[in-house]
C-alpha cells in the first residue's frame, strides 16, 4: 500500500543532485575564526545548522543513509560525556588551586624555624658570650659560628649571626667545623643533562611554577657581604623581636626565614636568621597533586566509559526507533513496525510502546480510509448508474406516463444520493468531533424520556408503534459523553426498529445500572437478524430489509455511526435476538453499555 505523504514530496533538500553553494561562502566560512565556526556546535547540534529542509519520497534511503553517516557521533552521547566529565575536570582544576594547605605548611614550617632559632640563639647566649654580670658581653666569633654550625647542621637548614652593630660575624655556608674542612654541597656538571622525570611530574612542576599560590611578604635577595640592615626583619631582631617572613627569590622560589635575637641577661648581644627554601612544601605539594590526577585519571576512565555504556543505552534505542519513523513514512509497500522495547521496563520502553500503538493506529486508519473510499465510490456508483439509465431511456421516449415513472425514479435515486452523501459526510467528520472535545455529563434517563415523548407524539405515532420506557433503579443515570451523540445514537436505533415493527408493535427502551455501567437496552418487535449477521449490521453500507419498498431509503450507515460514537466514548453496543421458549423469535434487541459518570 502506498502512502501519498504531501509534505515528503512537496519540499525540496539538498542532494547530490543539487549545485553546491557560492564559492565565496564557502570561503567566507572558512575564513571565520575556529571560534565561531565551531562554537557550541560539538555540543548544541542546532547552533551549527539550521533544520534540514524536508527530502523527496524518492531520497528516501539516501536520507536514512545520510542521518547516521553524518555523525561521527552522537550528540545525545557528547552530552553525556561533557555533563559526567565536567565534575571531575573542575576537581582536577581546583586541586591546582592549594592556597589554603600551602599556607598552612608555610605556617607550620616558619613556627619550625621559630623554635629551633629560640634554641640555637639561647644556646649562643649561654656559651658563645664574652663577659659576666659586671662586665660588657660581647659574642664570641669563632665560638659562637661553631656552635652555630653544629646546632643547624642537623635539620639542614642554613644560619647567619649578626652582631649588635649591624654586621654578619658568621655564615654556616662557608663556616669551617672543628677539623678544619669545609662544609660543601656537591654540584651536578655544567653540561649535564636533567634527570628523566615523569609525564605527571613534570606537569606538575610546569603548573607549580605558573599558578603557585603562596605567600610572599616580597622579594629576597642574595647579597655577597650582607649587613643587617639589608634584611628588615634582622633589624627587628636586634629590637628585641621575634620576626619571620616568606620572600621569593629571582628564580621563584620561596625562602623562608626567621630572625631571633641572641640575649644574655636580657642584653641583646646579635641576631640569629634561619633561611630554609620551600622544596619540602613544594614536593607535598606536588605529591597531592599527583595524587589526585591520578585519583581522577581513574575516575574520568569510569566515567567515560559508565558514560558510553549510559549514552549506548539511550542513543541507539532512539536511533532505531526514528530509523523505523522514517521507514514507516516512506514506506510503499508493506507495514513496517516499530521495533519492540517493552522489556526495558524504563521511558525508552514506554516510548516504544506508545510509538507502535500510535503507528498500528495510523495504519488501521489508513487502512479504514481506503476501505471506506472503496465502499463510499461503489455505493454511490449505483444510484448513479440508475440515473443514468432513466435519464438516457427518458430521452428516447415519447410516451408522457413512462417518461413521469422514470422522472420518479429519477427524483428517487437524488433523494438517495442526497441522503447517502449527507451520511457520509457525517460519518467522516465524526471522528474528528469527538476528537475535539471533551467528554460531558449526560443525563441518559431525562434524555430517553424526552426522547420516547417525542416519538409518542409524532413519528411512532404515524406507523401506530408505541415506544415504552422502562427504568429498573432509582436516581439519575449518569454517563460521559455528548447528548447530541447519544440522542443521535438512539435515534437511529429507535427508528431501526420502528421501521421494522409491525402496525400496532412497541418498541420497549430499558434503562438501569450494572457496575460501573449505564445499560441501555432497545427491543422492537419485528422479524429479528439472522444470527449470522449481527455483527455485519455494524459495517458500513450494510442494509439488509425484508420490505423491497424500503431499498434505497437507508445508506446502511446508521449503526455504524452508532458504534462510532459509542466506541469513541469507551463504551459498546451489540445485536441480538429475543426468542421465546419454544425458540422462535420475537424481534431484536440492541444493549448499550455506556461509561457512568463518577
Amino acid at each position: 500500500m502506498e502512502l501519498d505523504i504531501d509534505t515528503a514530496t512537496g519540499n525540496r533538500s539538498r542532494t547530490e543532485d543539487t549545485p553546491a553553494p557560492p564559492a565565496d561562502v564557502s570561503r567566507a566560512s572558512l575564513r571565520r575564526p575556529w571560534w565561531r565556526r565551531w562554537g557550541t556546535g560539538w555540543l548544541f547540534p542546532a547552533h551549527r545548522r539550521a533544520a534540514a529542509a524536508e527530502p523527496p519520497a524518492s531520497s528516501a534511503s539516501s536520507l536514512l543513509r545520510r542521518r547516521h553517516r553524518g555523525r561521527r557521533f552522537s550528540p545525545l552521547t557528547r552530552r553525556v560525556l561533557l555533563l559526567n566529565m565536567l565534575p571531575i575536570a573542575l576537581l582536577a582544576a581546583g586541586v591546582v588551586f592549594l592556597g589554603d594547605y600551602e599556607d598552612t605548611l608555610i605556617e607550620a614550617e616558619l613556627a619550625a624555624l621559630t623554635v629551633h632559632g629560640e634554641i640555637v640563639a639561647t644556646g649562643l647566649g649561654e656559651g658563645a658570650v664574652r663577659g659576666g654580670e659586671t662586665t660588657i658581653n660581647r659574642l664570641d666569633r669563632d665560638h659562637a659560628n661553631q656552635l652555630m654550625a653544629r646546632l643547624t647542621a642537623p635539620i639542614g637548614i642554613r644560619g647567619r649571626l649578626f652582631a649588635e652593630t649591624g654586621e654578619m660575624l658568621g655564615d654556616t655556608r662557608t663556616l669551617r667545623d672543628r677539623a678544619g674542612r669545609i662544609t660543601s654541597q656537591p654540584l651536578p656538571p655544567p653540561n649535564a643533562a636533567p634527570a628523566q622525570r615523569g609525564v605527571l611530574t613534570r606537569i606538575s612542576d610546569w603548573i607549580d611554577a605558573r599558578l603557585r599560590v603562596a605567600r610572599s611578604d616580597g622579594e629576597y635577595i642574595e647579597l655577597p657581604d650582607p649587613v643587617a640592615r639589608d634584611y628588615p626583619w634582622v633589624e627587628q631582631a636586634l629590637r628585641g623581636i621575634n620576626t619571620r617572613t616568606a620572600r621569593r627569590t629571582p628564580d621563584g622560589r620561596l625562602m623562608l626565614s626567621v630572625a631571633v635575637p641572641v640575649q644574655r641577661y636580657k642584653q641583646v648581644l646579635g641576631a640569629l636568621m634561619l633561611t630554609h627554601d620551600d622544596a619540602a612544601i613544594a614536593a607535598r605539594i606536588r605529591q597531592v597533586r599527583l595524587d589526585v590526577f591520578r585519583i581522577a585519571a581513574v575516575a574520568l576512565a569510569a566515567t567515560v566509559l559508565l558514560s558510553l555504556f549510559l549514552a549506548s543505552t539511550i542513543a541507539r534505542p532512539i536511533q532505531r526507533l526514528a530509523r523505523a519513523a522514517d521507514q514507516i513514512r516512506f514506506a510503499r509497500e508493506g507495514t513496517p513496525r516499530m521495533p519492540n522495547f517493552g522489556a526495558r521496563n524504563d521511558e525508552i520502553g514506554d516510548l516504544a510502546d506508545s510509538l507502535r500503538a500510535m503507528t498500528d493506529a495510523l495504519w488501521q486508519r489508513i487502512d479504514a480510509i481506503d476501505t471506506f473510499a472503496a465502499d463510499v465510490a461503489h455505493e454511490l456508483k449505483n444510484p448513479l448508474t440508475s440515473l443514468r439509465s432513466a435519464v438516457e431511456v427518458a430521452a428516447r421516449i415519447d410516451d408522457k406516463e413512462k417518461r413521469a415513472k422514470l422522472m420518479e425514479i429519477v427524483l428517487d435515486d437524488v433523494k438517495r444520493l442526497d441522503r447517502l452523501i449527507s451520511d457520509i459526510a457525517d460519518s467522516s467528520r465524526l471522528d474528528a468531533e469527538l476528537l475535539r472535545s471533551d467528554p460531558q455529563i449526560v443525563d441518559v434517563g431525562r434524555l430517553l424520556s424526552s426522547m420516547a415523548d417525542a416519538y409518542n407524539a409524532t413519528a411512532a405515532a404515524e406507523v401506530g408503534v408505541r415506544v415504552q420506557l422502562n427504568v429498573l433503579g432509582s436516581g439519575t443515570f449518569l454517563a460521559l459523553g455528548h447528548e447530541g451523540r447519544y440522542g443521535q445514537v438512539f435515534r437511529n436505533i429507535v427508528d431501526n426498529g420502528i421501521s421494522f415493527s409491525p402496525q400496532g408493535g412497541n418498541i420497549s427502551i430499558g434503562l438501569m445500572r450494572e457496575r460501573d455501567q449505564v445499560v441501555v437496552t432497545i427491543d422492537d418487535q419485528g422479524s429479528g437478524i439472522p444470527d449470522a449477521n449481527l455483527e455485519s449490521i455494524f459495517r458500513r453500507f450494510y442494509s439488509e430489509r425484508p420490505n423491497a419498498e424500503q431499498f434505497g431509503k437507508h445508506s446502511g450507515l446508521g449503526l455504524s455511526i452508532c458504534r462510532q460514537i459509542v466506541d469513541a466514548y469507551g463504551g459498546s453496543i451489540a445485536a441480538g435476538n429475543l426468542r421465546l421458549p419454544d425458540g422462535q423469535v420475537q424481534g431484536a434487541r440492541f444493549t448499550l453499555r455506556l461509561p457512568m459518570a463518577s
